[in-house]
């Protein structure tokens, strides 16, 4: 697995029990269950999350 640094949460997911985090690998991020840290995670590249993240802004998952 890669290094991964920056493990964090969102503000905004302060009031829900399902939440994931976020951290940075290298050469993109990774993202794990927030009250599972020992099932793992999965990773992306950079360009991958870049792509995921204009689609969520865009709301193409709504």
């Amino acid at each position: 697995m890669k290094p991964v640094t920056g493990w964090r949460k969102s503000s905004r997911s302060s009031a829900t029990q399902t939440c994931v985090e976020v951290g940075r690998t290298a050469d993109g991020a990774a993202v794990r269950d927030s009250k599972n840290h020992t099932a793992g995670y999965f990773t992306t590249t950079h360009r991958q999350w870049q792509t995921f993240l204009r689609a969520l802004k865009a709301d193409h998952f709504g």
